[in-house]
């Protein structure tokens, strides 16, 4: 998985959105506690934000240079897809790079 380390270079910024007790959030809520760490620890400048909200559905955002964003919703998605949408995000990312 080594475009886990390319995210700092793909990325300005990732934010990651979930309600702390909805089942619909649970994949996401389990995602962020098994992958942040790794995740940070590989990217040390990366912000990556973790949102908490009441009643929000679960989300995942990435911002790339000039301001552009993508979104992808997370409910109804497993851990490995939620790990797959964020894959994506980053190579994503590289086709923005001017």
């Amino acid at each position: 998985m080594a475009w886990r380390s390319q995210l700092s270079r793909n990325l300005k910024e990732l934010r990651i959105l979930f309600c702390q007790t909805s089942p619909s959030s649970a994949s996401a809520r389990s995602f962020v506690e098994k992958n942040y760490k790794d995740l940070k620890t590989l990217n040390p400048k990366l912000p990556i934000l973790i949102r908490e909200c009441s009643g929000i559905e679960p989300q995942l955002w990435a911002r790339y240079d000039m301001g552009v964003e993508r979104g992808i919703r997370l409910e109804g998605l497993t851990e490995p897809q939620i790990l797959k949408a964020l894959e994506d995000l980053v190579k994503a990312g590289a086709s923005h790079k001017a």
